[in-house]
C-alpha cells in the first residue's frame, strides 16, 4: 500500500516528485468530498429522521466516565405533526423570534450581543434556531473558531436545503431537554408522562425556559430563573397568538428581549 501511494506521487520529466502538484490534487479530493458527503447528509436528513447526534455520543461518553452516573439516552424520533403547536411556538419565542423571516441569522442580534459581550463578563449568544439545529445535528458543543465558522455552512445549508417546518421538525426532535433527554417526544414523557402533542402552553413555555442550557436549568427541579423566564415565553406566547404559521410568516405584536 506504501509503495501504492509512492508511486502515485507525480513526477517531472527528470523523476523529481512533484510534492505541490501532489498535494495540491489531495486538496482538491479532499475537497470535493467534503462538499459532497455534508450536502449527501443535509439531504438525506431532509427526508429520513436523524437517528443520533454528535451531542448525545459526547454526552453518552461522559456519563460513561464518570463513574457516578449509568448512560441514559432517551430519545423517540416523531413526525412534525406529533410536535406540539404550543411547543414550536414556545421555543420560538424563547429562542428565536424572527426563524420565520430570517435566512439563517439574526444579525440584529448578533450586533446587540457582540456589543452586550464587550463590557459583560456573562455572555449573551445570539445563536437562531437554524443555526442551533446545524450545529446539534452535524457538529460538537465546544465553541472554537472552526466550528463557528463550520456552523455558519452548515446553517446555510439547512437553510437552502430544508423547509423552516423541517428545520423546527429536526430541532425539536434533536435538542438536549435534560441530563439524556433529547427531542421534544422524550422530554413530554420524561418530564409530564404524555406525548409531545399532547403537552400544554404551560409545560411547553417550561420546556423552552431551560434552553438552552438544560444541565444548568432543571425543568424537573425549576428554580426561580426558570419560573421566570417560564412566565416570560408564555407572555410573548400570548402576544403571538395562536401558533405559527409557516405559510405566512408572522412576528409577535411586541418582541420582548430576553
Amino acid at each position: 500500500m506504501l509503495r501504492r501511494w509512492y508511486r502515485s506521487i507525480p513526477r517531472d520529466e527528470s523523476g523529481k516528485l512533484l510534492w505541490g502538484k501532489y498535494f495540491r490534487r489531495l486538496l482538491l479530493r479532499l475537497t470535493l468530498w467534503f462538499f459532497g458527503l455534508t450536502i449527501g447528509f443535509t439531504l438525506l436528513y431532509a427526508v429520513v429522521p436523524v437517528p443520533l447526534t454528535p451531542l448525545m455520543v459526547i454526552r453518552c461518553w461522559e456519563q460513561a466516565w464518570d463513574g457516578d452516573r449509568s448512560v441514559r439516552l432517551r430519545h423517540q424520533w416523531v413526525s412534525f405533526d406529533a410536535l406540539s403547536p404550543h411547543l414550536q411556538l414556545a421555543v420560538v419565542c424563547s429562542e428565536d423570534q424572527y426563524f420565520l423571516e430570517h435566512t439563517g441569522f439574526d444579525f440584529q442580534a448578533i450586533e446587540k450581543a457582540y456589543t452586550h459581550n464587550k463590557t459583560h463578563k456573562r455572555k449573551r449568544g445570539a445563536s437562531t434556531i437554524s443555526q442551533q439545529t446545524a450545529k446539534n445535528v452535524f457538529l460538537w458543543p465546544k465553541r472554537s473558531w472552526l466550528r463557528k465558522g463550520l456552523e455558519v455552512y452548515f446553517t446555510f445549508l439547512i437553510e437552502t436545503l430544508w423547509s423552516k417546518q423541517r428545520i423546527m421538525t429536526v430541532y425539536l426532535n434533536s435538542i438536549e431537554f435534560g441530563d439524556g433527554i433529547y427531542g421534544a417526544e422524550a422530554a413530554a414523557k420524561h418530564f409530564f408522562g404524555k406525548n409531545a402533542a399532547q403537552i400544554n402552553r404551560q409545560e411547553s413555555a417550561l420546556l423552552a425556559a431551560v434552553l438552552p442550557n438544560p444541565i444548568v436549568r432543571k425543568v424537573e427541579k425549576p428554580s426561580a430563573e426558570v419560573r421566570e423566564r417560564q412566565l416570560w415565553v408564555l407572555g410573548q406566547m400570548r402576544m403571538w397568538g395562536g401558533k405559527i404559521d409557516y405559510e405566512e410568516p408572522n412576528t409577535p405584536k411586541k418582541p420582548g428581549n430576553k
